[in-house]
């Protein structure tokens, strides 16, 4: 199907467009750049430099023979939006273009507007682009599991019902995000349900865990295609981070007591699940809701794993737990039902040290590229210990 992939520069949205290409998806990205631009203005920039996306796609296309084809445009200005839906007419958009980071979105005003900005507008955009360009379109919109919080309950699959006073009705999950950009999410969910409901829209709205990995099929053609992969505090996933400070020997850093429990999966899940996504579109009027992750660790168990992955390769690396800079339970009940995915034929990677042995042999390789001044926490929301960064003042 032709497909657009919106964000299609980042850590998730360019393996995605490379996979769904090499799947006989005919792909058009687009994206302008934002996260890249941030990086360089926080000083948090990926381990490896990627190159522009035209020139990844036009190394893409000589080393298959496939063509992604590329739009550098704005998700928030409406004509840019358009103006790809108009050209690609697209059966399904893959919507991955907003801030992403909850540190970030937690710095001060500034960050914090630029995320709510960018976040609802960009999603905003994607609804209007299809009702009046292409109302057939599948909208698949990256949420995330930090939507539900913790709460001392079961996380349903998107939906709950509801027994009250003798009368009963299904309603969206409880949501409680832990920072302004799980927030933002909150409220994607709800303007996407609200359009749904008033337009009779097809959504797919992915809950999704932290990932982890840089290694893809596509990726390992050339180092040109590999994902941005953050390590920093700001943009870098907790286990890519662990990862990295092993290779460079610095303790890694376990926030607070180590007790809070996600649920994770591999880059290579990611980019399955959205496919199935696509091959298994949601019905018109229907707001389709899927929890998308395949296992759950506490940061501990996440930490011990890597320590004994890098013992194998001859590194030593200790565990430090710091004062944890994010307002958050650090022990809590965490069961999350994730059916959904399963049951559409996914056939998850699950962490073991094979796939952490494949992280640390990559890294190892740009080891002189760790900049240690990008791991510590710079940003604090903590009522206990904030402290307001340089970037927030």
């Amino acid at each position: 199907m032709r497909t657009i992939v919106l964000g299609g520069d980042g850590y998730l949205g360019w393996p995605t467009a490379m996979h769904l290409a090499s799947a006989g998806h005919d792909v058009w990205v687009m994206d302008n750049y934002l996260r890249r631009t941030l990086a360089r203005q926080t000083r948090s920039e990926a381990l490896i430099e990627a190159p522009n996306l035209h020139d990844r796609a036009e190394r893409f296309e000589s080393l298959t023979g496939l063509k992604i084809r590329v739009h550098v445009g704005d998700c928030t200005n409406v004509e840019h939006m358009e103006r790809i839906f108009v050209e690609a007419q697209p059966d399904a958009v893959v919507h991955y273009a907003e801030q992403p980071s909850a540190p970030y979105s937690m710095m001060g005003r500034d960050a914090a507007e630029l995320t709510l900005r960018n976040n609802l507008c960009a999603t905003f955009n994607v609804v209007w682009a299809v009702l009046r360009c292409a109302p057939n379109c599948h909208i698949v919109k990256l949420g995330t599991m930090g939507e539900y919080g913790t709460p001392n309950i079961d996380i349903e699959e998107g939906w709950i019902d509801v027994h009250h006073k003798g009368r009963t009705e299904t309603f969206l999950y409880p949501r409680a995000g832990g920072s302004l950009y799980h927030t933002t999410k909150i409220l994607d969910t709800d303007l996407l349900w609200f359009y749904v409901r008033t337009y009779s829209l097809r959504v797919t709205d992915l809950m999704q865990g932290p990932v982890y990995g840089i290694s893809t099929p596509d990726a390992d053609r050339h180092i040109d295609l590999l994902p941005n992969f953050h390590y920093d505090d700001l943009f870098g996933t907790v286990l890519n981070r662990f990862i990295v400070q092993a290779v460079a020997g610095v303790p890694l850093t376990v926030y607070g007591a180590g007790g809070q429990t996600r649920g994770y999966l591999n880059l290579l899940d990611t980019l399955q699940c959205v496919e199935l996504a696509l091959e298994h579109p949601a019905s018109k009027e229907e707001l389709r809701i899927l929890n998308q992750f395949t296992e759950t660790f506490t940061v501990n168990e996440l930490a011990e794993r890597v320590v004994h992955a890098a013992a194998a390769f001859g590194i030593d690396v200790a565990i430090d737990h710091i004062a944890n800079p994010r307002q958050e339970l650090e022990e809590h009940y965490y069961n999350a039902v994730h059916t959904g995915f399963p049951a559409l034929g996914l056939r998850p990677h699950l962490l073991d040290d094979s796939v952490l042995a494949r992280m640390l042999e990559i890294v190892v390789r740009y080891k002189d590229r760790v900049d240690p001044k990008k791991i510590l926490p710079r940003v604090s929301w903590n009522r206990a210990t904030h402290v307001l960064t340089e970037a927030s003042r």
